[in-house]
């Protein structure tokens, strides 16, 4: 099983009931809008249209993505085909030439299959299939006063509550009982992949499922050794629109699209973990894209490898991009967590131009210091000790960019139930133009990213100071950072608003054990000297060297992340097999891929720059580099990488 997760803070899922939903068609090729650009209101008029050239057919070896299946296991792959004409057909070829087909959603111009190298060079040859690439999976973000910081309190005290707008949380599901969201379920679905070691956490056990119940955060499937693997789409979807949220006049959309994962190699030492493949999320953005109910935003809490700009031009954002600008055009916003790696850009799909990139400051007016950060970041919201949701009934405080985005999303219920005829790019230009500017240094330039800031945005309230920032890394072997914290039962509720707002007061009680807070995984913020694989080799083994356990785990998540040799090609996400790797130099390969995870432990441990690593990966995934080609990438990652 070749698992590639998307990581935005640190927690991983993956869910969806089965029961025809109505998917909205996939968009058009053509030019799609950004955050910053108007969605036109009425359809261009017509126009002579030139002849263009036909493109040369594309030959079979050219569609399939670089590395897959080329060291002989079976991949599981997202098969493009020309139109959803073609599914059935092209299913049932693949079938007889013994190609596992595990997911064929009739009303979708892709399917998902499992085979070798050669079943899907074969399957390429088919003139219907236009890519075939693999079916990555993404993994969550890690997850009172932040509700007052941002001007919630006075928002609602102007009656700005959301009312008649929906949020959708595409995430691990909700507890749909709970006190602070039981009334608000307007819809919900699960979409969740298998595969052997992979489990759905659909409640009626396939992979897709509809309709109330759905996206149920309280199954056995959720649970492992007495925790709820679940419990961050609860805790999202409370900040959004929750009683005790950012919208609480609004309504909720939960969808589940996370997998439960069995295996401990791909949770890095847990037993089980929660991931969300691409084929889920694919439809279940298509699923709120097709709902009657007014819904202001998606929020996405989750993501991947990391970026220093926009990513539109990547082969990831090709099937993304389409999909959060169609949303777009229908004045639904895609919001998505930055990452919790203290880098300076933001992890897939925030890095999508169109995506609303979401980065967490702390009750201080701080960059929080774990969040990403850059031009590349849209806002800044609380996403430090922010208290909501739980499953059971219960609160809890937990941090990260994960909080954060859900700020957001709320917001912009908040925004569009106030203009709903506004079109959304304005909506959001308006929270980014009333916002608190934060001014700091990123990629050697000045960047000023806004902090939330409803007062401004919906009572009329000034736009807030500037505020000068200086963003500092946490000890990645101390305890700052994203960390899941239990109530104290003894805590006393938040202070009311002086105002009265028009909501149901909810009283829960907390009976929980504390547990200890979790460290923060991000990459160090300062590097000593560049260490060779030998050394590496030492700091890996045996806890011989100076670096903790739990900071090598760390930075091999982080390469997990953003490589796509490891762990797609070669396997490195435990402390044994990066030790094994390193020691490696048997084959030009096996060289190649020694001097790339060196390369990529230095960048966690605080180097900058990945230009070289990536020219070399794309040598290594190719199957029809020679001898003297993976030489001399190796050379240029030993040499050159900084």
């Amino acid at each position: 099983m070749r698992l590639r997760p998307l990581i935005v803070c640190s927690i991983a899922l993956a869910l969806l009931p089965f029961s025809a939903p109505a998917y909205a068609d996939d968009p058009p090729a053509a030019p799609s809008p950004t955050v910053s650009q108007d969605v036109p209101q009425e359809p261009p008029q017509e126009t002579p249209q030139e002849e263009v050239p036909q493109q040369e057919p594309q030959e079979p070896q050219e569609k399939v993505e670089d590395g897959l299946g080329i060291d002989g296991e079976t991949e599981r792959a997202v098969v493009e085909l020309t139109d959803p004409a073609q599914n059935t057909p092209v299913a049932s070829q693949a079938m007889t030439e013994s190609v596992d087909v595990v997911l064929q959603p009739q009303s979708q111009s892709f399917m998902v299959v499992e085979g070798t190298a050669e079943e899907l060079a074969a399957l390429a040859e088919d003139p219907r299939v236009t890519s075939i690439h693999r079916d990555r999976m993404y993994s969550p973000a890690e997850i009172g006063p932040n509700l007052t910081l941002i001007g919630a309190d006075k928002a609602h005290a102007a009656n700005h509550t959301g009312t008649g707008q929906a949020v959708a949380v595409l995430d691990t599901g909700v507890d749909l009982d709970h006190p602070w969201l039981a009334g608000r379920i307007v819809a919900e679905a699960c979409f969740s992949a298998v595969e052997p070691g992979v489990e759905s956490l659909c409640p009626n056990g396939t992979t897709e499922q509809i309709g109330p119940g759905a996206a149920d955060a309280m199954t056995g499937k959720c649970l492992a050794d007495g925790v709820n693997l679940c419990e961050h789409g609860t805790h999202v979807a409370g900040i959004a629109a929750g009683t005790g949220g950012v919208a609480p006049g609004a309504k909720i959309v939960p969808v589940q699209v996370f997998s439960r994962v069995n295996d401990a190699d791909t949770c890095f030492g847990e037993s089980s973990c929660l991931l969300a493949f691409e084929s889920s999320l694919r439809l279940a953005m298509d699923y709120v894209a097709g709902l009657s109910e007014p819904i202001a935003a998606v929020n996405l809490s989750l993501g991947g490898q990391l970026s220093e700009g926009e990513c539109d031009t990547s082969e990831e954002a090709s099937i993304f991009k389409p999909k959060i600008d169609a949303l777009l055009a229908k004045n639904i916003a895609t919001v998505v967590a930055a990452g919790n790696e203290f880098f300076e850009g933001a992890s897939y799909p925030a890095c999508i131009s169109s995506a609303v990139a979401v980065g967490a400051n702390d009750n201080g007016d701080a960059i929080a210091d774990f969040s990403n950060r850059g031009a590349i970041v849209d806002l800044f919201a609380p996403g430090v000790d922010v208290q909501s949701s739980v499953p059971d009934n219960q609160t809890a405080v937990h941090s990260g960019t994960s909080m954060a985005t859900p700020h957001v999303a709320g917001a912009l219920a908040l925004m569009k139930s106030a203009a709903p005829d506004k079109p959304m790019a304005d909506l959001i230009n308006q929270l980014k133009t009333t916002g608190r500017p934060y001014v700091y240094d990123a990629n050697g330039a000045q960047v000023t990213t806004p902090r939330l800031d409803l007062a401004a945005a919906l009572t009329g309230a000034a736009q807030q100071p500037p505020v000068t920032q200086t963003p500092t890394a946490p000890d990645p072997t101390g305890s700052s950072g994203p960390s899941p914290e239990p109530e104290d039962p003894a805590a006393p509720e938040p202070e009311p608003s002086a105002e009265p707002v028009p909501l149901p007061t909810v009283t829960v009680t907390v009976t929980v054990t504390p547990k200890p807070a979790a460290v923060v995984c991000t990459r160090a913020s300062k590097a000593s000297a560049k260490m060779e694989a030998k050394t590496w080799a030492v700091e890996i083994h045996r806890s011989s060297g100076k670096i903790s356990d739990t900071t090598l785990n760390c930075y091999l998540k982080l390469i997990g992340k953003s490589s796509k040799v490891f762990p797609e090609l070669t396997k490195a996400s435990s402390l044994g097999k990066a030790y094994r790797v390193l020691k490696n130099t048997k084959t030009s390969r096996a060289r190649l891929d020694s001097a790339l995870l060196t390369a990529w432990l230095n960048w966690a441990h605080g180097t900058n720059g990945t230009t070289t690593m990536t020219a070399a990966e794309k040598v290594r995934l190719s199957g029809k580099s020679s001898a003297a080609a993976l030489k001399k990438a190796t050379t240029n990652v030993l040499k050159k990488a900084k």
